[in-house]
């Protein structure tokens, strides 16, 4: 049987996340790559924009699809043995609230780590 890996993009210089990843890497059975979005090519064939990346939490599955912001972590987390804790966040009624809460968290995250640079970029 062919090997399925998911693999999930992620952002490395942000400390809660790389806190987040460690604790990942260390619990995951070793079916899950980790793949720091600063170390990816910009406009890499498949892959979302740089932006995109670092505004929601990316997961390519095995098959190419992609999962994107509170499903993507959930999913990143069933590759542990500590799955089944993550999934009620995806029960109707449990997922509205709990993505507008990653939604506003991920928003202000990338606001006060990237905006200032964004911006810049777009000067020069």
């Amino acid at each position: 049987m062919e090997p399925r890996y998911d693999t999930l993009f992620y952002d490395g210089q942000c400390p809660l996340c790389a806190k987040e990843i460690r604790t990942l890497r260390k619990l995951q059975r070793g079916d899950l790559i980790f793949a720091d979005i600063h170390e990816q090519r910009d406009g890499s064939a498949n892959l979302p924009s740089h932006e995109a990346l670092l505004r929601r939490l990316h997961l390519m599955t095995w098959t190419g699809e992609w999962v994107i912001g509170l499903p993507a972590n959930v999913r990143a987390w069933s590759h542990t043995p500590f799955g089944f804790l993550f999934k009620p966040l995806l029960w109707p009624g449990i997922f509205q609230i709990a993505s507008r809460i990653y939604g506003k968290w991920a928003d202000k995250r990338y606001e006060r780590k990237y905006a200032c640079a964004i911006g810049d970029n777009e000067t020069a």
